[in-house]
């Protein structure tokens, strides 16, 4: 049996009605229930842009998550690319782009 943790890293780009409902708080709530790691922002164009950095379990059920979002949010897509890891702890809200 293998007992190594597989960890994923993804840049993650939110579509859809994602912003002034909250989605950047839900993302911070439930990336701390499934200890993830990265940075949430918002993007100009009106998407939502993450680094999301874990045990492939927990970030397969964090973007799961995210695909619902808060109540008032309308994701209409999520597209994710493979990343390198964040260079701190945590995960953290960052400046808009």
């Amino acid at each position: 049996m293998n007992d190594k943790t597989e960890i994923s890293t993804f840049r993650v780009r939110v579509e859809g009605f994602v912003q002034a409902v909250g989605y950047r708080n839900f993302t911070i709530e439930e990336a701390r229930k499934h200890g993830i790691d990265g940075w949430v922002r918002n993007r100009a164009n009106g998407d939502v842009e993450m680094l999301v950095h874990g045990e492939e379990n927990a970030v397969n059920a964090f973007i799961t998550a995210c695909t619902r979002g808060p109540e008032g949010s309308r994701v209409k897509s999520i597209d994710l690319e493979k990343a390198e890891p964040p260079e701190e702890k945590g995960f953290n809200r960052r400046p808009s782009l």
